[in-house]
């Protein structure tokens, strides 16, 4: 449990944020490449074929990840946390290497589905773990920065795109490497990681079960609504991260490199003064309302509205970067604070495996939203109406954040 009087304890809480940092840079990295290296791997494997294909094979990703998450945040919450995130950093490593070894699109779409098993165990695991050590005072701020390493690694995997253009490289060495290093990082880690101490005679997580865990989250009304708010947003998260570089370069008809890169550096680096900004704010205006936090939320939703409308009528380059600058601030101060809400509205041994049943509806419904967009872009349907209806899921999600109501008396480790 945190305690600030203790200051070892304090020290380690950050420490356990530091030792996260580079598992959740390569977590989305791995993930990011692939969408900046579209191009490169679509000539290479011929057989993807058309941009339906491509965005069934991101949404097989997402589908398996999604259906998975809970499971993960079972496992984490009902034995160790610690195993949980290194098991998982070394077979996504694994997965990773193998891709860059694939030449059909069976097998594409068979290492995204191994993909997507071995990660569903990671977030739900870590942000729980964080909050175990992070009680109240600091959590906002903690998640925050983990979160700052997810951004930064879209960010790294936005300059593949070079990587994969350079005669010397290619995007088979990029997977290659990236693999090679989560298998290096995971055997340290695995000593270094601590869950936090259980109190003596505390047999809580021994008595967690599945029906019994389902039933306390799903008959929760401020539950439920938070699954709501977290997946509206994605629909519109998930496609401009996967499909924006290939947006950007054939709406301004750069290179594959620069559109990556413009892609997202400029809203991944808003996303990171987001998080922070927003972390602080979350745990500086919990100190007054309960309620702060979901504040917070709400005014980063109100930043991405009018972004996605931006975006989709954008006319010049610098107009669209602008635009996904706006929406990246937003959803800093959105992501930030997903688990802290969730921490107000459910018990600690719950909190994984919330936040897996929260992935699993919010990745599902972002893996459809890959696929259809594909299908929506063979069809040649105008990016304003498509980004028109983000916007418009946006604005209904202020109103559900705003619904939630936080429980008082819960216990914080």
């Amino acid at each position: 449990m945190m305690n600030d009087k203790n200051g070892g304890v304090l020290r380690y809480a950050w420490i356990v944020v530091a030792l996260l940092w580079p598992v959740a840079l390569l977590n989305y990295l791995d993930r990011q490449m692939l969408a900046s290296m579209k191009f490169s791997v679509m000539t290479d494997i011929p057989s993807i074929a058309t941009d339906a294909n491509w965005g069934r094979m991101l949404g097989q990703f997402k589908w398996v990840y999604a259906f998975l998450s809970p499971l993960g945040g079972y496992v984490a919450d009902r034995f160790s946390r610690r195993y949980t995130i290194c098991g998982s950093l070394f077979v996504w490593s694994v997965v990773t290497w193998s891709t860059g070894h694939v030449t059909t699109y069976d097998g594409l779409l068979l290492t995204r589905s191994l993909m997507g098993m071995s990660e569903a165990f990671y977030i739900p695991a870590a942000l729980a773990l964080i909050a175990d050590y992070h009680a109240g005072a600091t959590r906002s701020r903690a998640i925050g920065l983990h979160q700052m390493a997810i951004y930064v690694g879209v960010i790294v995997g936005g300059f593949s795109g070079y990587a994969a253009d350079a005669p010397s490289l290619g995007w088979r060495w990029a997977f290659d490497a990236c693999g090679v290093v989560g298998m290096v990082y995971a055997l340290p880690l695995v000593f270094l990681l601590r869950d936090v101490p259980r109190v003596a005679g505390d047999t809580t997580r021994q008595h967690v079960t599945i029906v019994g865990t389902a039933r306390a989250l799903l008959t929760n009304g401020s539950f439920i609504l938070l699954v709501l708010y977290f997946t509206l947003p994605a629909l519109a998260g998930w496609v401009v991260r996967d499909w924006m570089p290939a947006i950007l370069k054939q709406q301004f008809h750069i290179g594959q490199g620069k559109a990556g890169v413009s892609a997202t550096l400029y809203w991944q680096a808003a996303a990171m003064v987001g998080a922070v900004v927003g972390g602080w704010l979350a745990d500086r205006w919990m100190r007054k309302n309960i309620r702060g936090r979901i504040f917070v939320s709400a005014i980063g939703m109100c930043m991405i509205i009018p972004a996605m409308f931006g975006v989709g009528n954008a006319g010049t380059l610098v107009m669209a970067v602008s635009f996904l600058a706006l929406f990246g601030l937003g959803w800093g101060f959105f992501d930030c604070n997903n688990m802290p809400i969730l921490c107000q509205v459910v018990r600690p041994e719950l909190r994984a495996t919330g936040y897996g049943l929260m992935n699993l509806v919010s990745i599902s419904c972002g893996g459809l939203a890959d696929w259809g967009f594909g299908m929506m872009r063979d069809a040649n349907t105008p990016l304003n109406v498509i980004f028109g209806a983000f916007a418009c899921t946006a604005i209904v999600s202020v109103v559900l954040v705003l619904l939630i109501r936080p429980k008082t008396g819960l216990p914080q480790p």
